[in-house]
């Protein structure tokens, strides 16, 4: 039986002349995004600048026209005019990448942590209830934006690379971030929305040790997706909880099929969240850049520790041993480019994914 044709959702056209600029805040999957005022409200505007990005325009407009959820950033309208552009949901505390990673660092606890994983997750889960499904494609702390100045509050934006799950037998294989990405986006395997779940898992461990996935990778990007090709993970977290590192590692199994759908996922998170309170409470305080934390910083390579864990746990930027459990860093030395690295390098050319880097 024919299934019926799906209805375009109803996207208001906004005329751009009532957009009023204020600042670049960056850049998504395409295009520079605003922060503007449109009707007496900030806004964040992704203008397209040339033609080839209009199809990942018409995509982020027809997936964001699909969703309404609580963990998912809004759309207000658009203009298919000249300026072409989306008119979105403003986040006045910008994204959990840089709160993570850009100094001064703010101090939050684990009750943070595992909040913002949790929002993640129910944002994505709701993604993979939707009919079709929709994959995100390109989860990663960039593209999780914090709403509110406390940062409390977290939604997933950039749709440019979401498509539906009936077009996964002719989904491309160089959409995502390496240090975020399944093995299977860019080994040239058609995927599932399992993808997904792989990159909330890297996400978990990253919001919990304050450390950039694979960080301890030197040289090419490739060399990040190598070692996801060959097993390697990030090292465990030291007196992490077991149900917490059982979920981690179980998201980022090699066999997609082996991974928990978001369902469980939420489920699971739920149940631990009750452990771990306070994620609700603003971010206020700053940790004190003493010295100390750039001379550690200066050692990138050589010490350090991700710190004990605990539902008080203060998550700072330290450091960890490249060869710490379960981790299995490159070495800069002559065994770096060994004989099956330059074999894969090869297959990778020939699947065309290192598009993905130009």
């Amino acid at each position: 039986m024919a299934q019926p044709k799906e209805e375009q959702p109803f996207v208001e056209e906004i005329d751009s002349a009532e957009l009023f600029k204020v600042e670049v805040v960056g850049r998504g999957s395409f295009g520079v995004v605003w922060r503007a005022e449109w009707r007496q409200r900030p806004v964040a505007v992704k203008f397209i600048e040339s033609d080839s990005e209009k199809r990942a325009f018409a995509v982020e407009k027809k997936q964001l026209s699909r969703v309404r959820h609580e963990n998912i950033i809004r759309l207000y309208g658009a203009s298919t005019v000249r300026p072409v552009c989306l008119v979105m949901e403003f986040a006045e505390g910008g994204s959990l990448y840089n709160l993570l990673h850009s100094r001064p660092y703010r101090t939050y606890t684990a009750g943070h942590a595992i909040s913002w994983a949790l929002q993640c997750a129910r944002g994505v889960a709701y993604l993979h209830s939707l009919q079709p499904k929709v994959i995100h494609r390109d989860l990663k702390p960039p593209n999780l934006l914090l709403v509110d100045r406390g940062g409390t509050r977290l939604k997933i934006c950039d749709f440019g690379t979401a498509r539906d799950l009936t077009t996964c037998g002719h989904l491309t294989n160089n959409q995502g971030s390496a240090a975020w990405m399944a093995p299977e986006v860019f080994e040239g395997s058609s995927y599932t929305e399992k993808c997904d779940v792989f990159s909330w898992g890297i996400i978990l461990w990253e919001v919990l040790t304050r450390r950039r996935p694979f960080d301890n990778i030197k040289g090419a990007t490739v060399a990040i997706l190598w070692a996801v090709h060959t097993g390697q993970r990030p090292p465990l977290i030291a007196n992490c909880p077991p149900p917490l590192e059982t979920l981690m590692t179980s998201c980022w199994e090699k066999e997609s099929s082996e991974r928990p759908a978001m369902v469980e996922v939420v489920e699971r998170m739920e149940r631990l969240a009750v452990h771990f309170p306070g994620g609700d409470l603003p971010i206020t305080e700053y940790e004190d850049q003493s010295s100390d934390n750039e001379e550690d910083e200066d050692e990138d390579d050589d010490e350090g520790t991700i710190e004990t864990f605990g539902p008080q746990t203060k998550i700072k930027a330290y450091l960890f041993l490249s060869g710490g459990k379960n981790c299995t860093a490159f070495s800069s030395g002559s065994n770096y480019l060994n004989f099956n690295y330059i074999v894969f390098i090869n297959f990778c050319l020939r699947i065309n994914f290192l598009s993905f880097f130009k």
